[in-house]
């Protein structure tokens, strides 16, 4: 948007014949369009931007969502940034073969010259409705409207210019020479939340003979309009069963089973490049050598016939050594699917893997590792990254007449699903960490939990049980609608509502006291190098409205997910992520009446006119200041 922000003749565009006034025949451009939000696509957003008769856009969305799908991601997610390239399986790079969103737009990496902005309050698309039929609409088809004309502004100006290199650049000069610094763009990051089953010190290092296994996920999501959709990025279903995994088991092991959890995925493998790169670097407390196995999740909501997919990398299984441990990690998968509910398939062996973190973790190091996911091939995710990738979309909906305190705990056809696919992940790991022969059968998730996270992530997460495990200065992050969009800031919301609800699933109440807790580094026998304290507001006290606050340890921990290309200094990298995010002033919408061009010439006239007729009286009268404002005339000598 411009500097002072863009203005427009309202036009309602319900149906495609309804741009054919906007683009060619209105008599009174610019225009802003509001668009019915099953329009939304590509071709229409195109047309738009291939004229300068339009100002701006403000998008209603679509209830219910379309039926074909929408999405305005690429159509082959984070494209050379993976592990294949020129040099790593070329017949598979840029999704040769394999396009994995073939309903991606491309929408989100367009570069329109006008503000669009999404208007989900139904009463202000209505409002906006009422003044284009009161005014804009002509009295005879194919007649010019008479003024006044209903107009709107949508002012969204955004500091940041060109790309990454340059507003990263004009940040750095503004810091370095400028007391009061105007930084015009900011990196994207978050944090990574990790965890091990058996406590690792984290300023400490493995050995290198020790071997674990990484299971992983991403949490975060992306779309197009800031702050609006409670997105479901198709993973985050994901983290809802490793979060289930530790309390379902323990195991005697003196290999410690780990489990990581990139964010940010979605903008070139921001999260697992990162933790890649800190391992190379000994910046973690384990280094790629010590990967035994990997275990991804990827999108599993939208299950078919219960059906999950191995994926594996064809090229480096052309190592023996390497295919054998495949071989034997799929072999553990199947069977712990024995009762699960769930039927494991494998692709055809010439297939690659879906975008996920286990790509990068390749390029640097040939690891054996799966990736889980429900689709064979194309995702069937319809909505990947769009307004519509919500909650709605995996059918998690509620019978009426439900309270607030019954809808977390109702188990829905969605959470029962999931709660499969936890059941096998447990077993699977369960049995890769050493666990006995014949004792995974027992392990099973509980599916009311699941329908828990599932309703608190996705939904509200400001209910009793997400209230009771954060801590006291923490109730900003609760709120219904959460937000799972990336950041410039670090840890958001969901990452430390992630660390505190991980933390109570996978920890243990200890008995300290509160000062005990906030500083254990100050009580004997607390391993604070080990464990994480967290002083949380616990359950409320019966009926009242009080709290029983206690003290939780466990493993749980941050990790930074900012891209290595900002802390090299590496701005135009082709190797990592360089997303940034500009920074803006305000970002704000009005509407109102604008008159004639003709009765604003004749305004401006008049007010010319008067103007000069002011200027013409000011020196008339300063002219003749002295004998209209001069001092009264001496009275005469009186004679009697």
């Amino acid at each position: 948007a411009s500097l002072s922000g863009d203005t427009g003749v309202i036009h309602v565009v319900d149906r495609m014949e309804d741009l054919e006034w906007a683009l060619a025949k209105g008599p009174h451009p610019p225009y802003m369009i509001l668009l019915n939000g099953s329009l939304f696509s590509r071709d229409v957003l195109m047309q738009l931007k291939g004229t300068s008769r339009i100002s701006g856009l403000a998008v209603a969305a679509a209830s219910p969502a379309p039926s074909p799908g929408f999405s305005p991601g690429l159509k082959c997610p984070n494209d050379g940034f993976g592990v294949y390239s020129d040099t790593y399986g070329p017949q598979f790079s840029h999704c040769n073969g394999s396009e994995w969103n073939p309903g991606g737009s491309g929408l989100s990496y367009e570069d329109f010259p006008f503000p669009i902005f999404l208007l989900q309050d139904a009463n202000e698309t209505q409002l906006i409705r009422e003044c284009f039929r009161a005014h804009n609409v002509p009295a005879a088809p194919g007649a010019a409207p008479q003024f006044p004309l209903c107009a709107m502004q949508l002012q969204a100006h955004m500091l940041a210019a060109a790309s990454t290199v340059t507003c990263m650049r004009r940040s750095l000069l503004q810091s370095a020479f400028s007391l009061n610094p105007e930084i015009v763009c900011d990196p994207l990051l978050d944090s990574n939340v990790w965890s091990s089953l058996q406590p690792i010190n984290a300023s400490g290092r493995l050995q290198p003979e020790q071997r674990l296994v990484l299971a992983a996920t991403r949490v975060r999501g992306q779309h197009s309009f800031f702050q609006n959709i409670p997105i479901f990025p198709c993973p985050i279903s994901i983290f809802l069963e490793h979060s289930l995994v530790f309390p379902i088991f323990q195991v005697d092991s003196h290999s410690p089973e780990f489990r990581e959890f990139p964010f940010q995925e979605t903008f070139d493998y921001i999260g697992s490049s990162r933790l890649v790169f800190d391992m190379e670097q000994e910046k973690f407390p384990l280094r790629l050598e010590n990967i035994g196995a990997f275990l991804e999740l990827g999108q599993v909501s939208l299950l078919n016939d219960s059906v999950l997919w191995m994926h594996t990398d064809p090229v480096s299984r052309r190592n023996e050594s390497v295919d054998s441990q495949v071989r034997d990690l799929l072999d553990k998968l199947h069977d712990a699917a024995a009762g699960s509910g769930l039927s494991l398939r494998e692709p055809d062996v010439s297939q690659p893997l879906p975008p996920s973190a286990f790509q990068r973790f390749l390029r640097a190091r040939s690891i054996p590792g799966v990736v889980l996911s429900d689709h064979r091939a194309a995702f069937h995710n319809k909505y990947f990254q769009s307004i519509y990738d919500t909650a709605e979309s995996i059918g998690l909906r509620y019978p009426e007449g439900l309270s607030p305190e019954q809808r977390p705990d109702f188990v829905t056809g969605t959470a029962q699903a999931l709660a499969e696919v936890a059941t096998l992940l447990a077993r699977a790991l369960f049995s890769l960490a050493g666990g006995a022969a014949g004792s995974a059968e027992s392990i099973r998730a509980d599916p009311k939990t699941v329908a828990r996270l599932l309703y608190g992530f996705l939904l509200n997460s400001n209910n009793s049980w997400f209230q009771s495990v954060i801590k006291p200065d923490q109730t900003g992050i609760l709120g219904p609608f959460p937000q799972h969009y990336v950041a410039v800031s670090s840890p958001t919301n969901t990452t430390q509502l992630l660390q505190a609800v991980l933390g109570n699933l996978t920890g243990a109440s200890v008995n300290l006291s509160r000062e005990q807790c906030q500083n254990p580094g100050k009580t004997p026998g607390t391993l604070p190098e080990l464990y994480e304290y967290w002083w949380v507001q616990g359950p409320l006290d019966g009926n009242s409205t009080s709290r029983i606050p206690g003290c939780v340890r466990s493993s749980v921990r941050l990790s930074p997910a900012l891209s290595p290309a900002f802390e090299l200094r590496r701005w135009d990298s082709q190797e990592f992520s360089t997303w940034t995010e500009s920074r803006w002033k305000d970002i704000r919408a009005r509407i109102f009446l604008v008159a004639s061009r003709e009765l604003e010439l004749l305004t401006l006239a008049l007010g010319v006119l008067v103007l000069l007729l002011s200027l013409l009286c000011t020196f008339l009268i300063n002219s003749k200041a002295s004998l209209l404002f001069g001092p009264p005339a001496p009275p005469g000598s009186s004679g009697y």
